[in-house]
């Protein structure tokens, strides 16, 4: 198994430092990248520095109340691509967030979250502080930021602890409310069934917490187990998608169902390479049902 995912050029490959199973994971170490080839300007430098003040903004801010090691910081990356400068100083773009997990006795991180944000506007100038207050709306940027933190370390902690991520998906809601007085793109209830507002609603949803459950079973029961007991491991996968098939007919639209298979999608395939045969039916079965428009990637668990 760790061999088949090593070969997979889309899985992330970090060489870590033990992840300690005593406690849960916390606070970030994300790079951000930020593509401005669209942006017609002379002034190329606003944006390295942007990159910078993003990160230290994300990296340097203690989002949690806990004293970790520097080695068990959540690995996650923004990549914003700026399409365009309406103004000095303005910006809209689409962003691509993504965040991974060490995998237990193993080298291998897990893809927990990959998600692409349409509907960033935002305002940007060189040099000045970047302020959150997360009972306040303050600015759009530094709100849409500290949203995905939450979101972030709040899957990060699902997948060690059975619902332990539920404090920082409710900041995360909190600034989704005071953000939605703005009237900016991305926050409202009604603008999208894609946007930030979707994706924390589904995630608070007490009829789909059986995904959030479905994190840590997944993983703290699934892959962290793979490689001494592969079995078990893909018998509380199965039990992870026979929970998110009555999640989707239910709810069939849900974002938060549709990121998690744009998180594992090639994972999975990866998983059931060497299962049963049995198995590998039931997985594909499962999964063309789930996720349809993947069925070409969920063909090679029958190879």
């Amino acid at each position: 198994m760790k061999s088949k995912f090593a070969s997979k050029h889309i899985i992330i490959l970090l060489l870590l430092g033990v992840h300690t199973l005593k406690g849960y994971a916390q606070d970030l170490n994300c790079d951000v990248v930020i593509d401005a080839q669209r942006i017609e300007t002379s002034e190329t430098r606003v944006f390295e520095d942007m990159e910078l003040a993003f990160e230290n903004f994300l990296n340097t801010r203690e989002w949690t109340t806990n004293q970790i090691e520097p080695q068990e910081r959540i690995k996650c990356s923004i990549t914003i691509t700026l399409n365009e400068m309406p103004s000095i100083g303005t910006f809209k773009a689409t962003v691509q967030i993504r965040s991974a997990r060490p995998i237990y006795n193993t080298t291998y991180e897990s893809i927990i979250f990959n998600f692409a944000d349409r509907d960033w506007s935002f305002e940007y100038v060189e040099s000045l502080p970047m302020n959150f207050n997360e009972n306040d709306y303050l600015t759009n940027l530094t709100s849409m930021l500290a949203y995905y933190a939450y979101i972030i370390i709040g899957l990060d902690y699902d997948s060690f602890g059975e619902l332990a991520g539920s404090p920082y998906f409710t900041k995360a809601l909190n600034i989704v409310t005071n953000a939605s007085q703005g009237g900016r793109p991305g926050w409202g209830a009604l603008q999208s069934t894609r946007n930030r507002y979707a994706l924390v609603n589904d995630i608070t949803n007490l009829q789909i917490e059986d995904l959030r459950i479905g994190y840590y079973k997944y993983h703290r029961l699934g892959l962290d187990v793979f490689e001494t007991n592969p079995e078990e491991c893909r018998k509380q996968i199965l039990v992870v998608l026979e929970s998110i098939r009555k999640i989707k007919n239910r709810y069939p639209t849900s974002i938060f169902v549709i990121s998690f298979f744009d998180a594992k999608s090639e994972e999975l395939v990866n998983i059931f390479a060497d299962a049963t045969i049995q198995e590998k039916r039931q997985a594909y079965n499962l999964l063309i049902e789930l996720n349809p428009i993947k069925e070409d990637i969920f063909k090679e668990i029958l190879e």
